[in-house]
């Protein structure tokens, strides 16, 4: 005996609601069936993060120090949002994790694997910066791929915000991290650098 979907009634027990039930049935076996594809995917996801992080060293004591001095500047300097990241979302690695490694890249003092929130600081970070304010402006930099911004607004971000930084062409200009990254928004942003007016062309550098 055969049910049709427009049948009002079950030709075999006569009961008027077993559509209901069946749908009922379906509706029950579709959720499950959801949540073991949702179980799925959270457990690749974490196997996925987990092996990002156990692919690489993480910093040693006297490097975590100078980071957190660093952030701690940020802090102060008004860039709260970008320090609370930094401290307390961000898991730091000192050397490429295996997806970094497969990627081809140019020397770099750091990078950020977004959404993971993956910064990984390189030799470059801790051996040419000047002090924690150098370290601080390559932070927040990678602060705002943690934010999901590209090259483009992570370098036109920390260029319009070096002053509040303190990290000003007055005392850093003769500092290779000063001259490689002005040269990097340069390739980057090269709207910032067309005011002939202003020194350097730099339409970010207030009047003198």
């Amino acid at each position: 005996m055969v049910n049709f979907p427009t049948a009002a009634v079950c030709a075999r027990c006569g009961s008027a609601d077993f559509d209901v039930k069946n749908r009922r049935n379906l509706g029950s076996i579709i959720m499950r069936r959801a949540a073991v594809c949702l179980m799925v995917c959270v457990v690749l996801l974490a196997g996925f993060y987990l092996s990002l992080i156990a692919s690489a060293k993480s910093l040693d004591y006297e490097q975590k120090q100078i980071v957190k001095r660093a952030i701690t500047l940020l802090r102060e300097r008004g860039f709260s949002e970008e320090a609370f990241l930094l401290d307390y979302v961000t898991v730091f690695r000192s050397e490429d994790n295996w997806l970094n490694e497969s990627v081809a890249k140019e020397n770099a003092y750091a990078a950020t694997n977004f959404p993971v929130e993956i910064v990984t600081l390189y030799a470059d970070y801790f051996a040419y910066p000047r002090d924690e304010v150098e370290r601080a402006a390559i932070l927040l930099h990678e602060a705002k791929h943690l934010q999901g911004k590209d090259e483009y607004d992570a370098y036109e971000f920390v260029w319009k915000h070096r002053e509040q930084l303190g990290w000003t062409r007055d005392l850093y200009r003769d500092s290779p991290v000063w001259q490689n990254v002005r040269k990097q928004t340069k390739d980057q942003v090269p709207i910032l650098f067309v005011c002939e007016i202003n020194e350097m062309a730099d339409c970010s550098e207030k009047p003198r």
